[in-house]
């Protein structure tokens, strides 16, 4: 098998639709359903709407991947640029040569070799993924009721701050923001009332034209629901008679008949980050209070690889999800080939105003 026939089986469109078809990787991250994907062309994002719905004039500032940005999405006008993520591997001579002698040798675990380097690209995809939901899930839980997107790794550093503060007051955290203290926590079993909490964080939503219709959590938050005392007493009205152990579908069922809401999302996905550190997407003792429907935009932008190699024959480039580029380049010295996944992304948050969070300890 040399480089020509090797660069055919192993191509990006190749990879592209071995993720493609792979059933797992058609299920949505919950982010995905909330902020629907978008392209345009470019690096700029010309416009996101935030606080009060004030469209925002934004324009592009210098590219450069390794540089340092710190960008304020609020109401006033600013230069800015979507951040741009690259992340590659390499086949090796070494590893070529491998899988010429299993080819030569009619061994059977050709495919299992070939398998391995669909895998390495099929990591990169998923880890290209990992980053929109990472901001959208720092959007939905702003922790400390800062709403602002920060991923700082390798040199760079990018924060966007969807709530500045105007006077000194960030405006969405001042009335849309719950923290509770005391005896109103949910850990605090006999006086903690949920049901309060959630109409409170309903009645700052409707305040600002929406309608909440969902209580979205992570499991650590949902179960502190178990041992309530308001809960398992509203269980006892509702039903007529007492239990010691609540199940899951009673704390969901009671939460979304007494507060009229269409459905209680529980959402445990993680990831690792940069250092390899697992995280978990939505974070422990945070409930998000949502209105039906998109909350705003993954939008993507025009990589390099996309607006400057695809079709240029330097370069083997193909598009999937929507804007992420997978690339593939020869090295003639060595000979190495390399395969990079890359993206430009943020998401808008237009109705972040009918988004209500709870911290509940």
């Amino acid at each position: 098998m040399n480089l020509t026939e090797f660069r055919k089986l192993v191509t990006p469109k190749a990879i592209a639709a071995n993720w493609t078809e792979n059933p797992s990787n058609k299920i949505p991250y919950v982010g995905e359903t909330l902020f629907p994907s978008k392209q345009k062309a470019g690096l700029d994002l010309s416009w996101i709407k935030g606080q009060n719905g004030l469209p925002v004039s934004l324009m592009p500032s210098a590219f450069d991947a390794k540089a340092t940005f710190r960008d304020r999405i609020g109401v006033t006008k600013l230069d800015t640029e979507m951040p741009f993520f690259r992340e590659g591997f390499k086949i090796k001579e070494k590893d070529r040569q491998n899988i010429l002698r299993v080819r030569e040798q009619n061994d059977p675990y050709l495919n299992e070799v070939l398998n391995k380097v669909f895998d390495d690209a099929g990591n990169l995809l998923a880890g290209a993924l990992v980053v929109p939901e990472r901001m959208r899930m720092q959007l939905l839980f702003p922790v400390g009721g800062d709403m602002v997107i920060a991923i700082k790794a390798n040199g760079v550093d990018y924060t966007y701050d969807y709530d500045p503060a105007v006077g000194g007051t960030r405006l969405w955290k001042s009335t849309n923001y719950i923290a509770l203290t005391g005896n109103a926590a949910w850990n605090q079993i006999a006086t903690a009332d949920p049901f309060a909490d959630i109409q409170n964080a309903k009645d700052k939503i409707a305040a600002k034209g929406g309608v909440a219709r969902y209580a979205m959590m992570n499991s650590t938050t949902f179960h502190l629901l178990r041992n309530v005392t308001a809960v398992k007493n509203r269980f006892l009205t509702v039903n007529g008679m007492a239990v010691g152990y609540l199940s899951d579908t009673d704390i969901a069922n009671v939460l979304k008949d007494t507060m009229d809401l269409a459905g209680i999302i529980v959402y445990d996905k993680q990831y690792a980050d940069e250092s390899k550190v697992a995280h978990k997407f939505v974070p422990d003792d945070y409930v998000a209070i949502l209105p039906e429907g998109a909350l705003g935009s993954t939008w993507r932008g025009t990589t390099p690889e996309e607006a400057d190699l695809m079709g240029s024959g330097q370069a083997d480039v193909a598009i999937v999800n929507n804007g992420i580029a997978i690339t593939q380049i020869v090295d003639t010295h060595p000979v190495n080939i390399n395969t990079f996944a890359s993206e430009i992304v943020l998401p808008s948050f237009e109705r972040m105003d009918e988004v209500a969070v709870i911290k509940v300890k």
